[in-house]
């Protein structure tokens, strides 16, 4: 990591350019205050599961747990366990939260804190599946073969009781929780399926905001096996999710379109240019899965692969399936289901699953807002990668200013005629370059030339 030269004030010019909420309304606390002392909210019909030895996994510090999970071996391969706060249990279709979570549509992230989908009441407290609280929860029961094919799934309100929470930070992906000592063998498992399937997961390590004292400072952070193998269960849920709206031909499915012989056909060019084989009958996943995320040309190649996941939206139905249900990055059908605490989409989806699973109709509340939530979560997504990218290019702009001259060490990840994207090597700042013919995927030296930190720009051209 590196320091910065943070100017005073930190992000709020960012909040207020953006025009993020600082608050809830008056109204939705009030609600929100209510509900979370409601007994109703805990005595509906719910099977009591609170024996389950659940546990949560979560970046360190988290409050706004969405998941819970057990992962049992069975005679036939493996059973998990998957709890996901019942939001539902707490919004009244309607009412003050259900207008402004629908206003939000999900949680921003930022630097010096969050803006919530939801009142901190519920999304940290009584929503949250904080260790030890019995909880509201849409528990899913997911039985794998021995190699982690799914062979079926079922979905239904209970009660649960988190026994732990575990982060990433500080588990042993080797002496793992006994909950998830299943976990590798049943996330590598999925993860080879997930080739196999030609789900495309460029293996682009994350730039990371952090706090120095005084300082905003840049940081990379590598996916670690730990996190890729519970995203799998996410992604699992999220496909057995898809799989039962699609059969019931109703439902809120996260799309994205096979991509079209040219660009496979540009990406083959990126690849024989960057001086990767590829070999004949090779998939795009197969190809990424055999390359070393530590070299340039993979990490260009991987920048040049994210082509193929633009145009990913949202696709709702209700009795007639849409052209496309698939998600072409995924390499299957798939929906958003486990994180109803941070994205507006999950609490309807769930609900949708609830019903089919249990062989009921999908509550009227739940199937007229289907039409909207497209457009309100694409809006969201926007906003969110809007405010994500304009924090990083803050505090890149504070991490060089006064640097005006310097050389640095770069890798060139996209090169167009007179310019490229690269991605110093420390700090590790994603810009543009200036230069003719730039070499994609090679190592080469940069001048910064200048620094506007009002407009949060930063230049350079080859030295």
């Amino acid at each position: 990591m590196t320091s910065t030269n943070s100017a005073d004030g930190g992000f709020a010019r960012l909040r207020a350019e953006f025009e993020l909420p600082e608050d809830f309304h008056p109204s939705v606390l009030a609600e929100a205050e209510t509900v979370v002392m409601d007994p109703s909210v805990l005595a509906a019909d719910r099977a009591d599961e609170t024996d389950l030895p659940l546990v949560t996994l979560d970046p360190a510090g988290a409050k706004d747990l969405d998941q819970a999970v057990l992962i049992e071996r069975s005679a036939g391969g493996f059973r998990v366990r998957y709890a996901i706060a019942d939001l539902a249990a707490f919004v009244a279709p309607g009412g003050p939260i259900d207008r402004e979570s629908r206003r939000r549509g999900q949680t921003l992230y930022l630097p010096d804190g969050t803006v919530p989908l939801h009142p901190p009441v519920l999304s940290e407290g009584a929503a949250s599946l904080l260790p030890g609280e019995i909880r509201p929860a849409v528990l899913w029961t997911l039985h794998l073969d021995r190699d982690g094919e799914l062979l079926d799934a079922e979905v239904r309100r209970a009660l649960v009781r988190s026994t732990e929470q575990l982060d990433y930070a500080s588990s042993d992906p080797v002496a793992l929780h006994p909950s998830i000592a299943a976990l590798p063998e049943v996330g590598t498992l999925r993860r080879e399926l997930a080739v196999r399937r030609g789900a495309v997961e460029p293996q682009l390590p994350d730039r990371m905001i952090g706090a120095n004292g005084g300082d905003w400072v840049l940081g990379m952070r590598p996916r670690t096996r730990l996190e890729a193998w519970n995203a799998e269960i996410s992604l699992l849920t999220g496909m057995a999710g898809a799989r039962m709206m699609i059969d019931a031909k109703i439902g809120l499915l996260r799309t994205l379109p096979e991509p079209d012989a040219e660009t496979l056909d540009w990406l083959r060019g990126a690849g024989r240019a960057l001086g990767i084989d590829w070999a004949s009958g090779t998939s795009v996943a197969e190809l990424l899965a055999g390359l070393d995320p530590r070299q340039p040309e993979s990490m260009a190649f991987y920048t040049d692969t994210t082509r193929l996941l633009r145009g990913a939206g949202y696709t709702s139905f209700d009795g007639e399936l849409p052209e496309t249900v698939t998600h072409a990055g995924i390499g299957a059908p798939y929906a958003h289901v486990t994180a109803p605490i941070r994205r507006l989409a999950d609490r309807f989806a769930a609900e949708i699953c609830v019903a089919v699973s249990a062989g009921e109709p999908v509550p009227a509340w739940a199937r007229d807002a289907l039409a909207g939530l497209p457009g309100q979560m694409s809006a969201s997504d926007l906003l969110a990668a809007r405010v994500e990218k304009a924090c990083l290019d803050q505090v890149e702009a504070w991490t060089l200013a006064g640097r005006t001259g310097e050389t640095f060490e770069a890798v060139v990840l996209r090169a167009e005629e007179n310019r490229a994207e690269i991605m110093l090597a420390d700090p590790p700042v994603m810009a543009k370059c200036a230069g003719e013919n730039l070499p994609e995927g090679r190592r080469i030296a940069v001048r910064l030339t200048a620094v506007d930190v009002d407009k949060r720009k930063v230049s350079f051209e080859r030295a």
